[in-house]
């Protein structure tokens, strides 16, 4: 017996969840589909494409896009935006990381002390 789909409102709380076209997408951010494409061919968000080709994007991307967003809109060229949004991701990623071995550590000295 195939494994059970998600059941569809599943993915309403998936952050990874491509649901979004690019128009819905531009529209939601106050853009254009020209800024969401420079995104993608600056390598900071990668659409996923539905069965017919079209790019759909999380919002996941989402949030990372809007934050592009702000710092072009601050004067920022976009080539620098999207290094500086991806450097943040790694930031908080490694911040996260930390954490967790940080309190892993923490939890394995209480337990043999």
């Amino acid at each position: 017996m195939p494994p059970a789909s998600p059941r569809p409102v599943d993915n309403l709380y998936d952050d990874d969840y491509p649901a979004y076209t690019m128009g819905r997408a531009a529209e939601m951010l106050s853009t254009t589909p020209a800024f969401l494409r420079a995104l993608g061919e600056h390598r900071l968000i990668t659409p996923l494409r539905s069965e017919g080709g079209h790019r759909r994007y999380s919002r996941y991307q989402l949030r990372i896009a809007a934050r592009a967003r702000e710092l072009v809109d601050q004067g920022t060229p976009i080539e620098s935006a999207c290094r500086i949004v991806i450097l943040e991701d790694q930031l908080e990623e490694a911040r996260r990381i930390n954490e967790q071995l940080r309190l892993g550590d923490e939890s394995q000295s209480q337990t043999s002390a």
